[in-house]
């Protein structure tokens, strides 16, 4: 019954010391308030016992146990229900994602995009006390979802990324500059931009080697990803009237060297995705090497235990009452 329970009242405890004085002033008062009878000689009531004599002594025994109890309640019994000791690893993590046309190309199954929504979700659903925030980028770029370890609501903005809700393009430098914009002032020991494109920066205002100068003035890693298969895949060359992709085979053009740069000057790593199966694994290395210890922290959660007592206080109390002035009623 007392398994996991702790008080947050324990000085109700003190209470308990009532019961040898209530006892004693009891044990004084029987003595006072009954007179005795002297007899020559008990002989012919030796052995004379009434059932309702013997059960009449514990009646005042059930009136100290509903004490007890009650005093118990007062004390507030709670029943530890979890105990969690976590020793987590907890950074701020930024996703850009490239929402270009080029995404559709169907060298992954179904597409580029479509795989790496799945990848990115898998990558957020294992990290658990992050905080990590979306940007995506085309022609342009913008923030679909900040910093939150929410990741509910973050999984529904990756699953909901469509490729033509921007200015098509390939704008890279907007896209690391958003993402460096948002986690820049971020308390986290550890900050991290992981900017997946499979393309050539050919729009945006900013140069993406700029960009790379402020994540690194900031402390901001960038882990950068090159999506798509060496040589042809079928992608989209043009667009008809009613928003429709025309597919054609074209040429994978993915400036690695711009995406080598931005990794090295800002202490990040470069990797090539060339099927969902390296894009999982680029992913998986990726959470490997981002680990940084958070403090323990304890998580409890607790339920009220003090009705229990009370409805054993009350039952015994009732079964006193009921006793006394009925099978055990006496005649003073």
């Amino acid at each position: 019954m007392f398994t996991n329970i702790t008080f947050l009242h324990p000085w109700f405890f003190l209470l308990l010391l009532l019961l040898p004085v209530l006892a004693w002033h009891r044990f004084s008062s029987r003595r006072q308030h009954h007179t005795s009878l002297k007899m020559p000689t008990l002989e012919a009531t030796r052995g004379l016992k009434s059932w309702k004599g013997e059960l009449q002594k514990w009646l005042p025994v059930l009136r100290a146990l509903a004490f007890i109890a009650l005093v118990f309640a007062l004390a507030r019994p709670q029943r530890t229900l979890t105990e969690e000791v976590i020793k987590a690893e907890g950074i701020d993590i930024f996703l850009v994602i490239d929402l270009s046309s080029s995404m559709l190309a169907q060298d992954f199954k179904p597409d580029r995009l479509e795989v790496s929504k799945r990848v990115a979700t898998e990558f957020v659903n294992k990290r658990q006390f992050d905080r990590i925030g979306l940007a995506v980028f085309s022609g342009e770029a913008f923030t679909q979802c900040p910093l939150t370890t929410d990741h509910r609501v973050l999984n529904d903005f990756i699953d909901g990324l469509r490729c033509g809700i921007l200015e098509d393009g390939t704008a890279i430098g907007m896209g690391l500059a958003t993402a460096v914009n948002r986690i820049k002032d971020s308390e986290s020991k550890s900050k991290v931009i992981i900017l997946l494109t499979d393309g050539v920066n050919n729009a945006g205002y900013v140069k993406p080697l700029t960009a790379a100068e402020i994540a690194k003035e900031f402390g901001v890693k960038v882990y950068t990803i090159g999506v798509g298969r060496e040589g042809e895949a079928l992608t989209p060359i043009s667009r008809r009237s009613d928003g429709r992709y025309v597919f054609g085979l074209a040429r994978v053009e993915i400036d690695e060297d711009l995406l080598r740069q931005i990794a090295s000057l800002t202490g990040g790593r470069y990797f090539r995705a060339t099927s969902a199966r390296s894009l999982e694994e680029i992913y998986n290395e990726i959470d490997r090497l981002e680990k940084t210890e958070i403090e323990v922290t304890s998580v409890k959660r607790y339920s009220e235990e003090f009705y229990r007592f009370v409805w054993l206080a009350v039952g015994l109390l009732v079964l006193e009452l009921l006793l006394r002035y009925t099978a055990l009623r006496s005649i003073n």
